[in-house]
Order: C-alpha cells, then structure tokens, then sequence
C-alpha cells in the first residue's frame, strides 16, 4: 500500500543502538528441559517447514520481469527507493515475505548481470530460511555460496549489518571476492577481517555493512570489546559516556554489536566447535605459574603410572581420569617432597595433564611439530592453529613430551562458550549439508529450527554398503587394490582419512603398489583449493584428511562422467556422523554421477581404547556375518561417541553458566 494520501502516518524510526546484541537468555530448569523435549518435535519438521517457504517464489514472481525489463542505470536507480521500503517495513528482524521477495526479484536480476548467474528456486528457499532466521540444509554442491548472496544483500538493504561467517580465512575471502560485483552493483559496503590484521583494520572493516570472517576471529574480537566494556555494560551508559569528554572506554571498540549472523557450514560452527570455550590470555608469562621442574617431574611421574590401576579414560571422552589407587601412588611418590611438586592440588593437576598429553594428545592427529613449534590440527577440519595454544599447562606438556623448548603460560583474561556468543546475536541464520542428524541439539541450544531444502537436480549419486575388516592391514590392502582397479579405467577417485598420520599410511600403501596420487592435509592448506578442484580429473588419485577442500567445487574433466563421476572412499569413521557425510558430498553433485564407498576395519581409532574394547570383542564374534553385520557395531559405536560429545556440550554450558552467576555477582561479565 502506497503512503502518498496519507500525510498524518508516523514513520517508525529504528531504535538507535550503540552495540547491538541480544540479553542474555535467562533459562530455569524447566526451560532448558521443555526446550529438550521440544526439539523432539521440530526436529522432525524440516520437510514441512521448506514447504512454508514457497510463497517467497511466488513473491518474486510479481516483480522479476519489472526488473528485468530495466536498464543497468534503472536498475541502479531502483536500489534506493527499495532501501528506503524494506526500512520502512521492517518489523525487528523480519521483512514481510513480499516486501523480500521484492528484495531478491532485484538481486536476483543484479547476479545475473554481474555474474552471470541467477539463484535457481532452490536457492531462493535457501535464503529466505536463513533470513527467517533457521538453518537450511542444503546438499553440497548445490550452490550455497550464491544462495547466501540473497540473504545477505536483502539483510543489508534493510539497514542490519550482517556477519557472514565461514569455517576459515581462505573461504572468507574467496567468498568475499566472488560476490563482491553484486554487492558493489547495490552500493553496499563489505569488508573481510582475516587473521593477523592489525586493530585499526578490523576497526574499519566492522564498520561496513557486511563483514565476512570467520567463527573465531569475530568472536575473539567480541571477547576483547567485552573486555573493554565492563565498564560501561549498558546501551544508555556508552551513549551518555560519548556525550562526556573524556568519559567511557579508552580503547576503542571493534564491532559494532552482533547484528545479523548468516553462518557457513552452521552445525560444524555451532556443534563440533561449541566443545571448546572461546579463551583470550595475557601476553607473557602469569605471575606465580608452575616452575619448569614441575612439567618435568609430572612428566617423569605420568610415565611411570599403569592404565586401568592408576588411571582411566572415559567412554567417548578425550581426557583421562586418574583413580583413587593413582591418587595414592602421587601422595607416597612425593612423601618426601618439600618443593612445589609436593603441593596436592599443583601434582595432581599437572600429572593429570601429563597424561592428557601422553594419552589422548597424539603427533599427526590432534597436533603437528613445524618450526619447532607444537601447531594444534582442527579435528573439524584438519586444519592447523599455529597461534592457538592449549590453556592449563596442557601446551606445555605435549612440547615436553615432544622434547621442544617449553613456551611460558599466559594468564586467562576473558572467556565465553560459543553457545553464549552466538545466542547473543540478535538474529543468526545459517546454511549446511548435514545439519539434520543435529536438528535437535541446534533447536535446544540455540532454537534454530532445520529446513530441508530440496535439490536442484536429481540425486543419482550410488552408495555402496559398508566393507568392514578384522585388521588395519587387511583395509589398507583392499583400498589399494580398489583404488588401482579404479585407475585402470581412469576414473578418479578421492580417499578420505581421518588424520595426518592415516594420509601418510594411504600414500604409503599407494606408492608401493606404483599408484601416482596426491596428498593433502593439514599442513599444506595454502594450494587446498587448487588441488581440490583437480580431484575429479580422468585418472587422479587424492588423499585428503578430513577437511577435504570444504566450500571447494569440485568438477568432473572429460569422460569422467561415463566412468560413474568421482569415487570417494572413506577410509575410517570419524567421531561425528555429520562430518562423514560431508565428504560424501565430495561427488555426485549438482545431478552428476558419483560413487560412495567405505573401508572400515574393527581397529580404526574409532573401535580402539579401552572403553570400545567390549563392543570390538563382540564385533569380532560376529564377523563371520559379514561386513554388514560388523558395520553395525561401528555405527553404534560412533552413536556413543557423538552422544558423549553432546554431553561434554551440555556440561560445558552447564559451567559456563555457573561461572557467569559467580562473574555477575562479583561485577565481571565475561
């Protein structure tokens, strides 16, 4: 309805908000366990939900041909008088479906201009998914990348700042530079924040109005203003310090607040990531910290101490547990003891992370040695941190164990789970290829309801069953076999490991059987994306670890089509069934042909430890079944896994919950 007629109507002007984010959500228990049972539910809903989506189609329908028709200067000319409409109707965070219908109808026709490329329908239920603020599910391949660009320019034309966010730098920029003609053709401003820029940068990058970054680097940029922001936590309280000279914080801010958040690759951002709490220290070392003789007599005193008698590691959970017959052997260890090493509470922690270090932190899959330095792998995916570091003394002790020069400890001074950053977006919406098997943990945690998005094409994509063996050895022979006759008739093939360690074993194998391939893992992810893209040439053969050139279109080379498309085969499960699927999604895209096989054995770290020792005898017992039979054992096996890490989440929040009562009782936020 047009306004012209009707001079008395108020215009609603935005509530001008100094840092924008959502209060922190006040949940009693009953909240937290009817949310639990209520993820039951809409877990089940995601096909029903992208049916709700359809009237965005019908939407853009009545204005593509008045954009088209348009000249690039009409075209131009038209951007803002929408600007003005879509700020005007804009309620909170939502749009009416036609107001962003009229949105997408014109950058849909700006991309087509630009790039090329018009948003296929799929794309377009996509977008409006995330901008209704829900995750949709979206097969990889199928475009997610362009799917974005709609939700993103539709959410800047309304006048919200948006953080785009991506699973790492590479993807960040490249995703940045790809669709920046579509935003520079609306006239919106866009800025990457990238790792290793100075403050100043990331100052004028945050002041755009879109922002593509990855997870960590924006939410450490948070953590840091909160720092800053103790003293002036209120809205009014920062607008009135601006007012005073000299009055408010004397460091400048880098954001603007937490606007609107559309997240690529959202279950890996929001569930494998959310484990591990968000953790600023101090440059230098902390005053008081543990002397250097104490990491090597706890070292010394790990060593000695015998599995299962003096301690434990837990079903599905990467720590160790010393036992009470441990606790024992420490206190008569150090009987006589008069330096810091003899004090319990010092002994007991830095032994206990001894253990960690010898035990569950292994070279090749949680950590890699270059340049004399301890280099911590992404287990999401298989990238290397070189400036992250294990808190607690952890670091340390893995440099001790790796016989390098201990670096100091720094001093802890903000911390935050990812599960409280991201719920203090005041809207996120995200994208994903297997964000289904986690529908039920997104709505409890964050309430993000799942859609699955149709496909574009007809999925033809063949999956084999499982082929489980009794050894290690006996897999990695039948892989090379099968690989070698996939060579001979020229169709390329892509190997998926879960670690470093599993991808030199592959080419290991490989080379002895005269099979030319190339590897790729964590630590040569310069040229990722190049190599990657190569995989689905006539006659390649690729190992890759778990990241698996993310975000990364792989093309099919000439005749590889006819030969059944790319062959990926997973050589081990990981812990997480969503990041298996994940390299399934390496082939078969976009309605091309492609093949899925894995090779498993009843030794693969999945089925080892002590605490998978039960099932693996009784998978043994059974393996005269067959490889179906076994296959079963592996999958519930990676069900345990996968619901002992949703523990570790929810104790995880638990904690952070309680330590953010005791900080607002003392005064500190984060």
């Amino acid at each position: 309805m047009s306004d012209v007629g009707y001079p008395n109507r108020r215009i609603r002007l935005p509530r001008i908000v100094n840092y924008a984010e959502a209060p922190e959500r006040t949940e009693t228990e009953l909240d937290r366990a009817w949310a639990w049972v209520q993820g039951a539910f809409v877990s089940q809903g995601a096909r029903w939900r992208a049916l709700k989506l359809r009237p965005i189609l019908w939407a853009i329908w009545r204005y593509k041909r008045r954009y088209a028709k348009m000249t690039d200067v009409e075209l131009k000319a038209a951007v803002r008088p929408l600007r003005i409409k879509l700020r005007r109707k804009r309620r909170g965070n939502h749009l009416p479906v036609w107001a962003a219908g009229e949105a997408f109808a014109l950058i849909r026709e700006v991309s087509v201009r630009t790039l090329g490329k018009r948003h296929y329908n799929v794309q377009v239920l996509g977008a409006w998914a995330m901008m209704k603020g829900q995750i949709a599910e979206m097969r990889t391949g199928e475009g997610k990348t362009l799917c974005a660009t709609l939700a993103v320019a539709a959410i800047a034309l309304s006048g919200r700042q948006v953080h785009v966010m991506t699973v790492n730098d590479y993807l960040a920029e490249r995703d940045a530079e790809e669709t920046a003609p579509i935003y520079d053709f609306l006239g919106l401003t866009r800025a990457v924040v990238l790792e290793g820029q100075d403050g100043p940068t990331r100052q004028a990058a945050y002041l755009q109005e879109i922002v593509y970054a990855t997870n960590k680097e924006i939410a450490f940029d948070y953590l840091r203003d909160r720092a800053i922001l103790r003293r002036a936590p209120g809205n009014l309280q920062r607008k009135v310090d601006k007012l005073v000279p000299g009055g408010g914080p004397t460091e400048e801010l880098r954001l603007q607040g937490l606007p609107f958040a559309i997240i690529d690759e959202a279950d890996s951002v929001l569930i494998d990531e959310a484990r591990t709490p968000l953790i600023i220290s101090g440059a230098g070392a902390l005053e008081g910290s543990i002397p250097e003789y104490v990491y090597h007599a706890a070292m010394d005193a790990a060593k000695s101490m015998t599995s299962g008698v003096h301690y434990k590691i837990p079903r599905g959970i990467k720590r160790v547990e010393i036992l009470d017959a441990g606790f024992d052997y420490l206190e008569d260890l150090t009987e006589d003891c008069e330096d810091s090493f003899g004090i319990p509470v010092i002994r007991d922690h830095s032994v206990l992370q001894a253990l960690n270090a010898l035990h569950i932190f292994n070279l090749g899959d949680a950590y890699i040695v270059k340049d004399d330095k301890v280099q911590i792998v992404d287990e999401n995916t298989g990238r290397t941190m070189p400036d992250r570091t294990w808190s607690d003394g952890l670091h340390q002790m893995v440099e001790l164990k790796e016989g390098l020069e201990m670096s100091q400890t720094n001093e802890t001074l903000s911390r935050m789970t990812y599960q409280r950053f991201f719920r203090r977006y005041t809207q996120i919406g995200g994208m994903t290829g297997t964000a289904q098997d986690a529908a039920w943990e997104l709505w409890s945690v964050y309430r993000l309801a799942v859609v699955k998005i149709p496909t574009n094409k007809r999925y033809i994509r063949k999956t084999d069953t499982d082929r489980v063996f009794r050894t290690a050895d006996a897999k990695w022979k039948a892989i090379t076999k099968r690989v070698k006759a996939l060579n001979k008739k020229g169709q390329p093939v892509l190997i998926g490991t879960r670690s470093i360690t599993a991808s030199q074993e592959a080419s290991k194998r490989l080379t002895a059987a005269g099979l030319e391939h190339q590897v790729l893992s964590a630590d040569q992810d310069a040229d990722e994306a190049a190599i990657v893209a190569q995989a689905g040439q006539p006659g390649q053969i690729m190992v890759a670890t778990n990241m698996a050139g993310r975000g990364t279109d792989i093309k099919l080379g000439e005749g590889v089509a006819k030969m059944g498309g790319l062959a990926v085969i997973l050589s081990e499960r990981h812990d997480s069934r969503r990041v298996d699927r994940q390299l399934e999604g390496r082939c078969g895209r976009q309605g091309e042909p492609g093949r899925f096989e894995a090779w498993l054995s009843l030794e693969d770290d999945l089925m080892t430890g002590p605490d998978a020792a039960r099932l693996r005898r009784v998978a043994y017992g059974v393996s005269f079944l067959g490889s179906r039979a076994t296959g079963r054992f592996i999958r519930a096996r990676q069900r345990r896994t996968e619901a002992a890490h949703a523990q570790m989440r929810r104790d995880l929040m638990r904690q952070d919950r309680a330590l953010g009562d005791t900080m607002a009782f003392s005064g500190q936020l984060e």
